[in-house]
């Protein structure tokens, strides 16, 4: 599966740099926002993301998924496995960025399916000229993305999010199982603190009652 996803993220790039690099007008080559819809758009809709896969691997692909669905693309691979793609691009001009990739309990209902996988597809690039250059694309499991460059956003039951879009860190070697159970240590890490922060918030409020009962 990696070498094949490695071989689709290397002709997503070389596409996008034959037939993108004018994929928005002038005014919106400083929109991160507009390039990155630009970008979905053309390797869904237009089929740009089907046309890269090899050949041997791809059995179907789906596209137009609603903005709240977890997928932005998806494609069933020849042994019927199914591919939940989250699309994302990154600016390299700018310092920061902290994309949302999933929720926790999203991801953990979906990987109760072994045959599911869930994607994500990132294109980096700079504009240059007024013309978008795209620099690098990866394209892996959720669960190649080290926990190094990963964090968690407290955004209903606990997001999944990048810490720093300028630095990605893949360890092809970790399994899935793994990679859940380090998930599971981080969710409860993450939940203990936010308990911490709600008993100190209701502490503070409580303060605030006594003040007006006394008033």
């Amino acid at each position: 599966m990696y070498t094949q996803l490695e071989k689709t993220a290397e002709n997503v790039l070389k596409l996008l740099n034959e037939k993108g690099r004018n994929i928005v007008g002038e005014r919106s080559m400083n929109s991160p926002r507009a390039i990155g819809d630009a970008v979905q758009e053309f390797l869904s809709e237009k089929g740009g993301l089907k046309k890269c896969f090899p050949k041997s691997f791809l059995k179907s692909f789906e596209s137009g998924f609603e903005r709240r669905s977890m997928e932005d693309m998806a494609f069933y691979d020849k042994k019927d496995n199914y591919y939940a793609v989250d699309c994302k691009t990154h600016n390299l001009n700018t310092v920061f960025n902290m994309p949302n990739l999933i929720s926790v309990r999203r991801l953990a209902n979906f990987y109760k399916n072994d045959k599911n996988t869930f994607c994500v597809l990132i294109v980096e690039y700079e504009v240059k000229d007024k013309i978008i250059d795209y620099i690098r694309c990866y394209f892996y499991p959720i669960e190649a993305f080290d926990w190094e460059c990963l964090t968690l956003g407290a955004l209903g039951w606990g997001q999944i999010q990048i810490a720093n879009a300028n630095n990605i860190k893949i360890d092809e070697k970790i399994d899935r199982k793994s990679w859940m159970l380090k998930l599971c240590e981080f969710i409860e890490g993450f939940y203990d603190e936010e308990i911490y922060k709600i008993g100190e918030r209701k502490q503070w409020f409580n303060e605030i009652k006594e003040f007006w009962n006394n008033k």
